[in-house]
């Protein structure tokens, strides 16, 4: 059985170069700020990139929020998702990653509004729901949720292809058991397409989303290389990008598949 790949989120200014320097089959990037509305720009080295054996995934905006129930929230959601689909396959990505939100009139409505955003969407590449760290109204904090979530999904337009992306730190902020929840999440959506390999700097069950390099956190590495050999998926680690500590982190995953 041939190794995944495993990459890790570069700030995507030379996005090649910046895979070399820590060693990446694979690399994450935004391709706008992660923090505005703002659609992503045409890039310059979008026929370099599409012609890499550099596989490339894009993470959606922060701020994307698909199931809220304030339409200018929901519409403008809607709107830069799919900007970012059509920008994630003019550089030839495998797919776009996306936080799915927060629902503060209860989770079936939030669901349906997924459902009806996938309706919506055209997009050129997968979409894959991530797992997320806290809030109170989020859809996909718990793996119940999650449950509810994806059995909602999984009824939407089949044109559009759904996967989904496992982060170990959003689950251990959460509070689930990382002993098997890569098992618990592969029985729920069926697939691991994607997993975002992360130490965290806080104690489960906070809710916090800080990511930390692997071992300077409060996760086991053993636990980590654990769900690493389960999931045998594409990895990326999303760390602090300090070149050598991300070289490091990359080099972790890689190994832990190879021992596996």
């Amino acid at each position: 059985m041939s190794t995944p790949p495993v990459g890790a989120h570069v700030q995507g200014r030379d996005p090649l170069a910046e895979a070399a320097a820590v060693g990446a089959d694979c690399i994450q990037v935004f391709l706008s700020d992660p923090q505005g509305w703002e659609k992503p720009p045409e890039r310059d080295d979008a026929a370099e990139l599409r012609g890499s054996e550099i596989g490339i995934y894009v993470h959606a905006p922060y701020l994307v929020n698909v199931c809220s129930p304030k339409p200018n929230v929901r519409h403008g959601s809607r709107k830069i998702l799919a900007q970012t689909c059509e920008a994630a396959a003019a550089v030839g990505a495998l797919a776009v990653v996306v936080h799915p939100g927060h629902s503060e009139d209860g989770l079936e409505a939030g669901v349906g509004r997924w459902s009806r955003t996938l309706e919506l969407l055209e997009p050129e590449v997968p979409v894959l729901l991530e797992n997320t760290a806290g809030g109170e109204h989020a859809v996909a904090r718990r793996f119940d949720a999650l449950a509810r979530l994806w059995e909602g999904v999984a009824g939407a337009d089949p044109g559009v292809a759904v996967g989904f992306c496992l982060d170990t730190c959003h689950a251990h902020a959460a509070g689930e058991d990382l002993g098997d929840a890569v098992e618990r999440a592969r029985a729920i959506t069926g697939r691991i397409d994607l997993l975002h390999v992360n130490d965290s700097r806080d104690p489960p069950g906070t809710g916090a989303d800080r990511h930390a390099n692997i071992g300077a956190g409060t996760i086991d590495p053993e636990v980590l290389a654990a769900m690493i050999r389960s999931a045998r998926a594409p990895s990326v680690v999303e760390t602090p990008r300090e070149p050598d500590a991300l070289r490091a982190d990359v080099e972790f995953v890689r190994a832990a598949l190879l021992a596996g």
